[in-house]
Formats: C-alpha cells, structure tokens, sequence
C-alpha cells in the first residue's frame, strides 16, 4: 500500500472526487471511484464520497494498493540536458533539441523527466503517472528552459503562477521575413487543424491565445524575434507566426522555405526558450533564468549576418 498526499492544486476546483482523483494520479475514472468507495480518499482527514466537490487548498490523501500504485517512468539519461537550477522545491533543466517533455503515446525517444530520473532527481508526485511535476512543457523540437516541480507546494505555486499568468516565458525566433509592424500582438485563438491532425491553426473554436513580439534584428531574408507568451498553446508561437506569413525559419510543418533552412544548416525550428522568470514557490522571491542559443541555432544565426 502506498500513499499520495498534496494541497488540492487551484485548476480541480469545483471537480468531483473522483474525477479529480483520476487526473491527478493517471487512473481510470472507474478505478478512481473504487479507490473513493472503499474509503481509499480523504479530504481534510475525512472519508470522500465519489460525487463530493474539490476544494482548492483542501488536503487530499489517496491509499493506492501496491498493483494500483503509478509505474516509475522509465529513467533514460538525456545527453546535452543541462541543469541551471536546483533546490528542495524546483529543478529547472536547459532541454535539448529532440527530447520530449515527458512520455507519450508513439513516443520513444528521450524525456526530460525520464533524463531527471536517470540523473537520481526525486520530483513531486502531482500530476498524471507519466508526467509528475511537469508544470510546463516545451515541443520536442524547441530547446530550452523547462521548469519540474520537485515538492508538492511547488507543483501548487507554478500551476497556479502559469495559469494566472505570472510566469514571464521569453523566446527568441527567427522568423522568415519582416514583421510588419516590428513589434506587436497576436490575438488569436488555436485548435486542432480542420484537416491536419498533427498540425494546429488559428480557427474560430480555439483556446484565446496572445503572443507578443518584438524586432531583436533584420537581416536580408529573415528578423530575430523576442517573443513573451500570455498564454502557453501546443505550437502557438510556431501558429501565430506562420499566421503572420512569417513562420520560423527551419519550420517545414508550418510553411517554412526549406532551400532557406538548408542555406542555414537548420532541421528544426529556429525557436528557443531563452528566459524564464516565476515566484519561488518556497521563498517567494523572484527568479531570473537564461539560456545561451545552443550550437545549430547559433551557427543559422551566424549564417545570416552579412
């Protein structure tokens, strides 16, 4: 028998027990309302009832049997991930291109927590089974700064600051072209693409999403762009900018010239996380992070100066 016990995080409030319960730990909603019903599920100390409401902040205590117990996510080390902080609460890694934020159907290459768990790191328990502590997540082809929760409160704190919008996420891109103006919003919602189910679009249904941008650098065929995100969409700065008719320089899926992306020796978009700046969820100080362009964006960019 092992147990799971953590603050109710801000975004399940309102749920049922037991479908919060199957959220939280990657479990069937049938097998998260057996837990409730066999008296498995307290709140506050007290025995949940499967149709009972979650609180935000209430203490909620899961008895899981061993068989029903989350699997350990398969721990792979991942070359060039780089560590740029750790304490008892947070461990903020600098991803590589080619490394996945956490497993996922049809994927089998690296992971950043499965590099974490090879590196002997112990993160917090909040979460799906497959992706505990991932509080944010980065596309397998964009690098850069990615944050893990290693405590329940700091799993609580990031949630919360990303999903009120105080976590400042800065990128740079190239992108094909001149934003006209050089600096400006995008406001415009993203979904699934009507025809491409690998692919998202701006379309009518989506979820709102703002991108801000500004000019870094023009060259003759393409401008460097700092990028701050409101919100935090599958493929947004890669949608929003192919929107523009400027997508990012080396992005094929989303209408990139690939003689432009053989020129500069890229396979993959011209995209990095380079900042990342939040509330430390155990001082409350606020934290700075950069992170240097690694080598094949460096080389593009050195490519296109004159």
């Amino acid at each position: 028998m092992s147990t799971r016990a953590l603050p109710v995080p801000d975004g399940l409030e309102g749920e049922r027990v037991d479908a919060g319960v199957a959220r939280l730990l990657g479990l069937s909603r049938t097998r998260a309302a057996e837990l409730v019903a066999a008296g498995g599920v307290t709140l506050d100390s007290r025995p949940a009832a499967k149709s009972d409401r979650l609180v935000a902040g209430a203490w909620l205590e899961v008895s899981l049997p061993d068989e029903t117990a989350a699997p350990d996510v398969a721990a792979e080390p991942v070359e060039g991930m780089r560590v740029v902080l750790d304490d008892e609460d947070v461990v903020v890694v600098d991803k590589p291109v080619g490394v996945a934020a956490h497993p996922s159907p049809g994927w089998t290459g690296p992971t950043v927590v499965g590099g974490l768990a090879a590196a002997g790191y112990r993160v917090s328990t909040s979460g799906a089974a497959e992706r505990q502590g991932v509080v944010h997540r980065l596309d397998v082809g964009t690098s850069g700064l990615m944050a893990v929760a290693k405590s329940e409160r700091a799993y609580t704190s990031l949630k919360d600051q990303f999903r009120t919008r105080t976590v400042d996420k800065t990128y740079h891109s190239v992108v094909q072209g001149h934003p006209d103006p050089s600096s400006g919003t995008v406001d415009a919602p993203v979904g699934r693409h009507p025809s491409h189910s690998y692919r998202w679009a701006v379309v009518a249904d989506g979820k709102p999403s703002v991108t801000h941008y500004d000019t870094l650098e023009a060259f003759p065929a393409a401008s460097l762009l700092e990028i701050h995100l409101e919100t935090g969409r599958t493929h947004q700065i890669r949608v929003h900018m192919s929107a523009l008719r400027h997508p990012c320089v080396g992005d094929l899926t989303y209408g990139a010239d690939p003689t432009l992306a053989a020129r500069l020796g890229l396979e993959r978009q011209w995209l990095h996380a380079v900042g990342l700046a939040f509330d430390h969820p155990g001082t409350g100080e606020r934290v700075h992070l950069r992170s240097e362009y690694p080598d094949d964006l460096a080389e593009a960019l050195r490519r296109l100066r004159p």
